[in-house]
């Protein structure tokens, strides 16, 4: 899991071009859950490191996340989309990660192939 998020900090410490939009979704069996723990931290996070996001109740905060699954349906690496909080960022790319492993649908691909996962946090109102 280190390993995972160390590649993806030197992924984006290179200046890597995702075509976010033409990503793939992906192809999770179930779809994660965001627990309020999880919401918990984002917020204090995002309070913490002063990141210029709205945060609170009724307001929801997206983070975009390229993974890149390789023949035998292993998580090789996750990027996250920059939205001005580091913290929360790599945050939710190890969310993904670990939501990932052993949560994909079968796929018959014969390379390594980059998804979008898209992890939304919603403060209730």
């Amino acid at each position: 899991m280190i390993g995972v998020i160390a590649l993806g900090l030197a992924l984006q410490a290179t200046p890597l071009r995702i075509d976010w939009p033409s990503l793939a979704p992906l192809p999770y069996r179930s779809e994660p859950q965001i627990t309020p723990d999880m919401l918990g931290f984002v917020a204090s996070e995002v309070v913490a490191r002063k990141c210029p996001l709205a945060i609170g109740p009724g307001l929801t905060l997206s983070v975009d996340v390229a993974v890149l699954v390789d023949t035998q349906d292993n998580i090789r690496t996750t990027v996250p989309r920059a939205i001005q909080c580091p913290s929360v960022e790599q945050y939710a790319a190890a969310m993904v990660a670990g939501a990932a492993r052993g949560n994909l649908l079968p796929r018959m691909a014969t390379a390594d192939q980059w998804y979008r996962a898209t992890v939304t946090f919603t403060w209730p109102k």
